[in-house]
């Protein structure tokens, strides 16, 4: 089939996702095949194909074809190179037409593009993928027992209510959308309609447009749709990662009071990728993926307690009542705007400057020499330890005695919850340690901008402010227990006093574990807080292969297993025996004695899967590995 009028790349994506997840693929590698193929524009694949982590996936592939010839000419690859791809493709028999043989599948799943709707996914998780036309009943479960509160605000000059369900975030960001022309051009049309109409932004919604490229932001101007975005407040931020990362910066200080003194749940609206617990802003409980024409439409409408496919969106200077079917654009609109607006002459212009720089990037002093000047008054970029008193040659690995919980974690811990890439609160040990080196709380910027610097990164590791340990009930951000005498302290504190002491550490936790972002500093951080394994019921496949290399133990519950199954409470001390001799997927003995004297002895699986995994942990992880073979 193909995409019915009104239903996008991104919605499809996320339909993708939502399949995927539920079928499980970590580890596999998904293949999308069938005559549907041919009724996708190639950004329509790399919106499907970028996702791939976001379900799971080792990596999501589509077949060359005569759509991917024509993509490579019209953004301006040589002739040579096209005809090397094709003639390479046809000769190794990956080549594809609708009349092709599909290949044998291990497993395979069917989906008709013509039943894809619009949709969005939240408020946690890419693959909770909701129907817009439920999408109101499914936000309403969210607050439900959540106490109805209208708060009066100023700011800017405006006054309103603001309540839970307010969109106070929407953002056309990432890479996955946002280099997709039929997607971009229809939001600017949908903004230039309803423009015309005489619709507005709310005043409570913090809106940006981060384009993945250059290029989106000359075809816009070329089909004169920029003015109807800047009129809407999408202005140009940037090129890059931006809200969907959590660089969404503050909202404003009277709308940040509002949430947070009256504990609303405030909705952000994004068309990113990922949508994890915490990342997208501290103050933002539930957080939305959507098409780009959908955060526009989002950001008019002002709350995601309202459904779009029935009620009005606001009215006119009539008074007249304007609905998002009212705005849509055809796509007829949005196909006749990409012919006129899209050129190579673009691509051709902006990829042949895109290793030049700016007249300050050019300036840049650049230091001398072949090795690097770390410079220790520096909080952004310092040495790290990961080499200090390395031996040339590994010790013989040894088994892990005297180990004692750090954490104990659920289902679907992402790597977000593990390491945030988001805002570095005052009060947190990161927080701390910048104003202790002179910075400034308005200078902190980041995780994800101090990620070269390992004091601020491992501090921030399980720092996560919607985190919940269950080694410490009750608790929400980084916090946990130091044991045995039960003081409740930052999660980064007990790890020092663990340290101080000798004791190695372990890290418990449900399914998909380390799900979400690659995020190496989730086992950078996991590993410079003292954690020596984690046992988990699942791994995403990222995540257990960073631990590996970062020389923690990804051990895994045997199946039908779990902390819950074994009754272990967190506050025993392990023994994991097994490790000396450690081989591919090898059963680990794991004692753990509590308090009271009680030994419980259960087996795990060691999740080094692979000969060079076990050398890479052998070896302190892969740094270590790699330095090594230097020598």
């Amino acid at each position: 089939g193909r995409l019915s009028e009104g239903a996008t790349a991104t919605d499809l994506v996320l339909t993708v996702t939502e399949m995927l997840r539920k079928k499980g693929v970590v580890g596999k590698f998904v293949e999308f095949y069938g005559s549907g193929l041919s009724t996708l524009s190639v950004p329509d694949r790399a919106t499907i194909a970028n996702m791939a982590p976001e379900y799971g996936a080792t990596m999501g592939f589509f077949p060359v074809d005569a759509e991917t010839l024509a993509y490579l000419q019209f953004t301006a690859r040589s002739a040579e190179q096209i005809a090397l791809v094709e003639a390479y493709c046809k000769e190794q028999m990956l080549f594809r037409t609708d009349k092709t043989s599909p290949p044998l599948f291990n497993v395979t799943l069917e989906l008709d593009l013509g039943t894809v709707e619009a949709t969005v996914a939240g408020p946690k998780r890419p693959q909770d993928r909701v129907a817009l036309r439920q999408a109101k009943a499914s936000f309403t479960k969210v607050v439900e027992g959540t106490p109805a509160k209208k708060i009066a605000v100023r700011n800017n000059g405006d006054s309103f209510d603001l309540s839970s369900g307010a969109v106070v975030i929407a953002a056309i960001t990432s890479c996955t959308n946002t280099s997709n022309p039929s997607l971009m051009l229809g939001a600017g049309l949908l903004a230039k309609k309803a423009v015309e109409r005489g619709l507005h932004v709310k005043p409570w919604v913090k809106t940006s447009l981060a384009p993945g490229s250059k290029v989106v932001t000359d075809y816009l101007l070329a089909a004169g749709l920029t003015p109807y975005l800047e009129k809407l407040n999408f202005h140009l931020v940037g090129y890059g990662c931006t809200t969907c990362i959590g660089n969404s910066g503050p909202l404003p200080e009277a709308i940040g009071a509002a949430i947070k003194d009256n504990n609303l749940i405030a909705v952000a609206v994004l068309s990113g990728n990922r949508n994890f617990e915490g990342r997208i802003h501290p103050l933002v409980r539930a957080n939305y993926l959507a098409s780009p024409p959908l955060v526009v439409a989002y950001a008019l409408a002002g709350r995601m307690d309202l459904d779009l496919t029935s009620e009005p969106l606001g009215n006119d200077p009539a008074g007249k009542p304007v609905y998002l079917k009212d705005i849509w654009p055809t796509p007829q609109e949005i196909e006749s705007t990409v012919r006129s607006s899209v050129t190579t002459a673009q691509y051709s212009k902006q990829y042949s400057e895109v290793f030049e720089g700016d007249a300050h990037w050019k300036s840049m002093p650049i230091p001398k020499g072949d090795i690097y000047k770390w410079d220790p008054k520096s909080t952004y970029i310092k040495l790290p330890p990961f080499f200090e008193n390395m031996p040339k040659v590994p010790p013989a690995l040894a088994d892990i005695h005297g180990a004692k919980v750090l954490a104990i974690l659920g289902d679907s811990v992402t790597t977000d919850h593990i390491s945030p890439a988001g805002s570095i609160p005052v009060e947190s040990p990161a927080g701390k340690y910048l104003i202790a080196n002179g910075v400034k709380p308005h200078e902190f910027n980041s995780y994800g901008a101090r990620r070269g610097n390992h004091e601020v990164m491992m501090r921030g590791t399980f720092g996560n402010i919607r985190l919940r340990n269950q080694l410490a009930p009750g608790t929400e951000g980084g916090w946990t227990l130091f044991l045995p005498d039960g003081e409740k302290m930052p999660i980064y504190d007990a790890a020092v006093k663990y340290r101080e002491a000798g004791v190695p550490l372990m890290v418990i936790a449900g399914k998909e574990y380390g799900s979400g972002s690659s995020r190496d500093w989730a086992a950078k951080g996991t590993r410079l807080l003292g954690v020596r394994a984690v046992i988990a019921e699942s791994y995403e496949r990222i995540h257990r292969s960073n631990l590996v290399g970062m020389g923690v133990l990804p051990l895994e519950f045997k199946p039908g297993e779990n902390r819950e199954s074994l009754g272990l409470t967190g506050h025993e001390i392990f023994q994991i025996e097994g490790v000396a001799a450690l081989a591919p997927k090898k059963p680990i003995t794991v004692h753990a004695k509590s308090g009271d004297g009680k030994l419980m002895t259960f087996s795990a699986i060691a999740r080094a899967d692979t000969p060079e995994e076990v050398s890479y942990y052998h070896h302190g992880g892969i740094l270590q590995y790699v330095l090594r073979q230097m020598l």
